[in-house]
């Protein structure tokens, strides 16, 4: 084992000063690493006492002498039959001091910086952090990428495949050949690896609160399928009903799908993915709630997205994209949709999170209907003047069961009888 940019070997615990140099270092160069005691970079493994109280004498020195904090995982091991402790530590709010001066790592040395480079430091990282869609992930590869959804956006985009690396590169979604969090998002074969938020949370309640829990899922995967997922378990678990266009029997569900598939759209592209949180799909017994992690961005307020057209994206790139495959739009009338489709649809900020909310419309909905019952509808559509004896005949029914099938129709207030019994005719509703 030999010391690298991420990796510091210390003989013993009686190196701790220097150790934290090295953490201040690595930190502030890559943001992860480790530190091992009780190896040597010449010797190899020497071995090191360990007792419970060399380890929180370990973690008390690393916490309090670290700033900003961090909470390593420190672990005891064996290696080649000898005891040692492993440390390791991550952080992202830069710079980090060990105390009170930064250091950065060079190769396998720890070198102290001076102010100038410090502010050079804390002005690249603030860049950095403007916006998340834009970041390298900085231990995703190409190899992380999924090819066949990578060219199934590119078809849908009207674009042609050459080859990854120039595609990406073209898209800006690989700088230096390192990939932007937007590409292994959108694309990873397993984004959950990179981002524990990559995830999507549904769940079905019984009554108007969360007091009775009838179903619970957790989806993780790419964006574009969290989306076709979100959209899938509303679909499943509302209300279904029909309607007549000319001879075609189509499907309506009790929301409007457009208006709760954009809603479900700009929680994944305008969510703030510095939070940990999911995005989260709500279905009570009077409405449906999609919840997303982070308030409005750019200073906009509830008011202001009801009444104006504005577009002020917290994911420029991320957007971009969604807008290659007109999932969005770029001049910000996602919200206008929404209510076009579903005018009592709401919109509120609540505890770091933007919420999305539609009424259902229970009964209002009219249920399903039967394959005899959609023939009968289809015979009156064309002869609302048909008689149920010719009904019976059309269909191979007998009378007893036109009766019935008829009977059921009304239940569900989908076809009635105007007029005297001799002169009158059917109506569909």
């Amino acid at each position: 084992m030999i010391e690298t940019e991420t990796l510091e070997l210390k003989r013993s615990t009686g190196q701790l000063t220097s150790s934290l140099k090295s953490v201040s270092a690595i930190l502030n160069k890559h943001q992860k690493g480790e530190l091992y005691f009780g190896i040597d970079e010449k010797e190899g493994v020497v071995g090191q006492d360990v007792s419970e109280k060399t380890i929180r004498t370990v973690s008390n020195e690393l916490t309090q002498q670290i700033e900003p904090k961090i909470y390593p995982i420190i672990e005891k091991f064996v290696i080649e039959g000898k005891d040692c402790i492993k440390v390791s530590f991550s952080g992202n709010n830069l710079p980090y001091l060990a105390y009170g001066k930064a250091y950065i790592r060079v190769g396998d040395e720890d070198k102290q910086m001076s102010s100038l480079e410090i502010a050079r430091l804390v002005l690249q990282h603030s860049k950095e952090k403007l916006h998340w869609d834009k970041e390298i992930c900085k231990e995703a590869t190409l190899d992380d990428i999924n090819l066949d959804r990578f060219k199934w956006f590119l078809a849908e985009s009207g674009l042609a495949f050459d080859n990854l690396s120039d595609d990406l590169k073209k898209l800006k979604l690989l700088e230096d050949g390192k990939l932007r969090n937007t590409a292994v998002i959108l694309f990873g074969k397993e984004p959950e690896r990179f981002f524990p938020n990559a995830k999507l949370r549904c769940a079905v309640f019984g009554t108007n609160d969360t007091s009775v829990t009838l179903d619970m899922k957790d989806y993780e995967a790419d964006l574009f399928e969290l989306i076709e997922k979100a959209e899938n378990y509303i679909l499943e678990h509302i209300n279904m009903g029909m309607k007549l266009e000319g001879m075609k029997r189509i499907n309506v569900p009790e929301i409007n799908k457009e208006a709760f598939r954009e809603a479900i759209i700009n929680a994944f592209c305008h969510r703030d993915y510095y939070k940990y949180d999911s995005v989260n799909v709500a279905i009570f017994k009077d409405r449906v709630e999609i919840r997303s992690p982070g308030s409005l961005y750019g200073g906009l307020t509830i008011e202001e997205i009801k009444i104006k057209t504005i577009s002020i994206r917290r994911n420029e790139l991320l957007a971009e994209m969604f807008h290659k495959v007109q999932f969005v739009e770029r001049w910000g009338r996602g919200i206008k949709l929404i209510l076009t489709k579903e005018p009592t649809a709401e919109f509120e900020e609540y505890a770091g999170l933007f919420i999305t909310t539609f009424m259902r419309k229970g009964g209002k909905i009219s249920p399903p209907i039967t394959p005899p019952e959609a023939k009968i509808l289809d015979l009156i559509k064309l002869d609302n003047k048909i008689t149920k004896k010719e009904i019976g005949v059309r269909l191979g029914l007998s009378a007893d069961g036109v009766r019935y099938h008829i009977r059921n129709l009304r239940k569900k207030g989908l076809l009635e009888w105007k007029g005297s019994s001799k002169k009158g005719e059917w109506v569909v509703e």
